[in-house]
């Protein structure tokens, strides 16, 4: 290498490609697609500046050799195409890695220089390729980005997935037209969360992929609520005993699934133990690494991995691919193809003759007119031929000519280049410029680009189930989709009817630490367990829950409580003493019916006011009596209903002085009666306390006291009507509020004190003789009045809302009808039933004094 040929490639600017314009020769540009596959040897070129450097290695993949064709197409595809790259031809040269980091970075720096001796940052060659597309492997394309993104070269990988491959800081000319195992990381934890699942084991390969792929996984699931059982790593060196341990782990675990962030061999160990546990019961999710796995897809394993569900790359068929891979023939592919034998002899299980100096029996020749059915030496048919990576090759060969088209022929978007117009010179600085704003479709009518923060492409997956058929086999059938092109909303599409689960039931099987709490509950967490394990505990009074699962409970507003199964707030119940309860009804109706009784017999001796009864029980006071107690039963009315302000400012004090004035009339009529007796005796000067001023003055003395107290209370301190929403849970008593409850109870105190006086006078004066002594009556009456009154107290003071009313209205209907019972119906017996005995002679007969 002459001086005057070298180039430093230490300045990415001196790294330049000159175009001829010349029509008749065309222009050329070369790419170079890196293929890595283990123990292959790719070197293939169909360009006449590409050299072969070595034979194919053992290990011959046909796989690998559908991919480097899935390229070739996409070359001939556009260089077919008149709209893109006009004039211009693509180019290409390959060559193989080995999935080996040295091996890779050896073959970088071939590149770079253009000498099979590479010489580091020196470019020997004028032409050298713009763009590499690869690697395949993670490991390997960071080997690769490293070293490119120093020179700013452009780099395109298919298949590397590594998530640390996004940071533009480290990997700046670094693209891929796959997405990131974070987003491979994101679905799985969105496939979760749609299942309802809550508890799952997760299992990850100790390396880069499962490493950074199950932590970001790991994230994603605990930002959906989702909780690990357990989280164990395994790998190509761990041994056997922790293999046991971990397959031990997953038989006893509850979680009913099990995610695996793997690639496909290093799971099969594993699977074998499994397998020996004859355990059945689980539920697989997978990664694209091993979603189509042809070593586990097998009858061996079936029994335990049918249904598992498993990611992989959106399926997209290339249009004429399978024709052109079909159409393959040595005759018309050598002497460029020089893999076309050896992969002639894998497919057809032949031999050229030319290729072997001993023969055997049975040996079966090569003739090349054999027909082509089937691309694989693993027995996959083209009628089952996975095209996913070879879509994703397809995609980077096309990024990089589109890359070149617009910069090449000056879009808008790089004009601040150059000058508009065809440039004559490309470096690879610009390329990678150009890839970050490409935009387009490809053939198949997909949206095409790479994201600003890590050079990713907006790639698909699909959600495929593995179906077991009745031989044992297994399908890989696609029943969904995470799309990330759409809105988060829409991401993830399942069509769950078509999964058939390893328990052969429709429903989606349950895979949770606890059941879910109903609403009406709320999840306690049990001490040192995960948050998906809890304890489902009834809302407290006053609380509702209305989610599935809710971690607290809600108070409900003043006026609202939970209905019955603490789901919802509704009203509170008012309550009050209504008129239309059958409680309310019968008090109404017996305090009418009680007054209307009373008026009754008030007619009765206003009609007979003559006779000899009603003259000698003091008509005056009787009139008064019988109307005060008519007023009485009315009174307790005002205690029924809804209450208002002003029937609760008054309502007590009504009752207190009707009250006091028909116990005031009984004392009166008491004090008559002794008057009464002493005025009879000779010589007796009570004759001038017979008149109606002694019982006037007795009443109004004992009801202005009460009136008083009545007053002072209204004035003091109003009773007004309240909704009380403390005394009972879920109700709203509507009441009044007696604001001065020691009022109330000095008026009902005084009352019972004027009670207990005409009681003990009456009881005094039962046996007085006189022309028919009310005495004894009046002291039953008295009798039945404070009993009741008595008994009221406690009554009163153990119940709430309309009961406490309904205690007090039966206290007044119940004292009043004693008294209009024990006073007036013996004397309307007499009256209107035994009217011969309403005479002067029978009285005085009965009031004459037994002598001894």
């Amino acid at each position: 290498m002459s001086p005057s040929t070298q180039q430093l490639l230490f300045s990415p600017y001196t790294h330049v490609i000159t175009l001829g314009l010349e029509k008749e020769a065309g222009m050329v540009l070369d790419i170079i697609i890196y293929i890595s596959i283990t123990y292959f040897h790719v070197c293939f070129s169909l360009s006449p500046a590409c050299s072969l450097y070595s034979p194919p290695r053992e290990g011959y993949s046909t796989i690998s050799y559908s991919w480097m064709h899935a390229m070739i197409y996409a070359t001939k595809e556009i260089n077919a195409m008149e709209f893109l790259l006009p004039n211009i031809s693509l180019g290409y040269q390959m060559t193989d890695t080995c999935a080996q980091t040295s091996e890779t970075l050896w073959e970088t720096f071939w590149t770079l220089s253009g000498e099979h001796n590479p010489v580091l940052n020196y470019q020997c060659k004028q032409k050298v390729p713009l763009s590499i597309i690869g690697d395949f492997s993670s490991k390997t394309s960071i080997a690769m980005a490293t070293v490119l993104g120093t020179y700013m070269f452009p780099q395109i990988s298919p298949t590397a997935t590594v998530a640390s491959l996004s940071n533009r800081l480290l990997y700046p000319s670094f693209f891929r037209t796959s997405a990131s195992d974070s987003k491979q990381a994101r679905a799985l934890a969105a496939l979760v969360a749609y299942m309802g699942w809550n508890w799952v084991g997760l299992l990850s390969l100790n390396d880069d992929y499962g490493i950074v792929g199950s932590q970001v996984l790991k994230e994603e699931l605990q930002k959906l609520g989702v909780c690990l059982a357990y989280d164990e790593s395994f790998g190509f060196t761990t041994s056997l005993k922790k293999l046991n341990n971990i397959a031990d782990l997953v038989v006893q675990s509850s979680a009913k699934v099990v995610i695996i962030f793997s690639r496909d061999p290093f799971i099969h160990p594993l699977m074998v133990l499994l397998l020996e546990k004859d355990n059945t019961e689980r539920i697989w999710l997978g990664t694209e690494g091993w979603s189509n796995s042809p070593y586990l897809a097998t009858k061996k394993f079936s029994k335990i991995l049918m249904g598992t569900l498993a990611l992989c790359l959106h399926e997209m068929e290339i249009p004429g691919l399978k024709e052109y891979l079909l159409a393959l023939r040595p005759s018309t592919s050598l002497p460029q193809d020089i893999f076309i034998e050896s992969f002639w002899e894998i497919v057809h299980s032949c031999r050229w003759p030319n290729k072997i100096s001993d023969t055997k029996n049975g040996t079966v020749w090569c003739t090349g007119e054999e027909k082509l059915t089937r691309f694989t030496g693993m027995e996959y048919e083209f009628n089952e031929f996975d095209f996913r990576i070879h879509y994703l090759v397809y995609n980077a060969v096309y990024a990089v000519a589109y890359a070149l088209h617009e910069l090449i022929f000056c879009s808008s978007s790089h004009d601040h280049i150059g000058k508009c117009g065809i440039k004559k010179t490309v470096v690879p600085w610009q390329i990678v410029h150009s890839l970050k704003n490409v935009h387009f479709r490809n053939p198949m009518g997909e949206e095409m680009y790479f994201d600003s923060s890590g050079g990713n492409s907006p790639t698909d997956y699909d959600v495929v189930n593995w179906h077991r058929n009745h031989d044992g086999s297994v399908n890989f059938v696609t029943v969904g989709r995470y799309n990330i092109r759409n809105s988060q909303e829409k991401e993830l599409i399942i069509n769950s009817t078509a999964i058939r689960w390893i328990s052969g039931e429709q429903e989606i099987p349950h895979s949770v630490c606890s059941e879910s709490c109903s609403p009406g509950f709320r999840k306690a967490v049990q001490i040192g367990q995960p948050m998906c394990c809890f304890d489902c505990v009834p809302c407290s009074e006053g609380e509702i829950s209305d989610q599935m699962d809710s971690r607290n409970c809600f108070s409900c507003q003043e006026e609202m409580w939970p209905n019955t199964n603490k789901t919802k707030c509704i009203p509170k119940v008012i309550e009050f003493l209504s008129y239309w309860e059958p409680l309310g009804i019968t008090l109404t109706a017996t305090s009418i019916i009680c007054s209307l009784i009373t008026v009754s017999i008030l007619c009765v001796f206003i009609k007979y006011k003559e006779t000899a009864i009603v003259k000698a029980n003091n008509r005056d006071l009787t009139y008064l009596l019988l109307t005060s107690l008519s007023l009485s039963f009315l009174c307790s009315i005002l205690f029924i209903g809804e209450p208002q302000k002003l029937t609760c400012r008054f309502r007590q004090g009504a009752f207190g002085v009707i009250f006091v004035l028909s116990v005031s009339c009984v004392l009166a009529k008491t004090i008559m009666v002794v008057i009464a007796f002493r005025a009879t005796k000779p010589g007796s000067n009570m004759r001038t306390w017979m008149g109606p001023k002694v019982p006037a003055s007795a009443i109004s003395l004992c009801i202005s006291i009460q009136f008083f107290i009545c007053i002072y209370w209204i004035l003091q301190c109003s009773p007004f009507p309240e909704r009380n929403m403390k005394i009972q849970s879920g109700v709203i008593i509507f009441q009044c509020n007696e604001c001065l409850d020691t009022l109330l109870w000095c008026m009902l105190g005084y009352m019972a004190f004027l009670a207990c006086v005409s009681f003990l006078m009456a009881f005094l004066a039962r046996k007085l003789p006189d022309s028919f002594n009310e005495a004894k009556w009046i002291t039953f009456s008295m009798l039945i009045f404070l009993s009741v009154w008595i008994s009221f107290v406690p009554a009163y003071l153990s119940t709430q809302g309309k009961f406490m009313v309904a205690v007090e209205v039966f206290g007044i209907l119940s004292s009043s009808a004693g008294i209009v019972g024990c006073i007036f119906i013996p004397k309307c017996y007499i009256i209107l039933l035994r009217p011969e005995l309403n005479t002067r002679q029978n009285l005085m007969s009965k009031g004459t004094i037994k002598k001894t």
